[in-house]
């Protein structure tokens, strides 16, 4: 996956917050990449300029 790559977030591997749970079925553009002890996170910007990290299993390509 790529930066600026359509995403869609398809399932959430852990438990997380309310506001993480809502971006299920959501589409973002990758910003970026994050550093995690489990491997490498992908930073998703959502169109209500929110970003959060999923691991790469979380997110498929729109």
């Amino acid at each position: 996956m790529e930066i600026g790559q359509k995403v869609k977030v398809f399932r959430l591997r852990d438990r997380v917050s309310p506001p993480i749970v809502k971006k299920l079925g959501q589409v973002g553009i990758i910003q970026g990449y994050k550093v995690i002890d489990a491997g490498i996170g992908v930073v998703v910007l959502f169109e209500d300029n929110t970003s959060t990290w999923f691991f790469e299993d979380e997110i498929k390509p729109v």
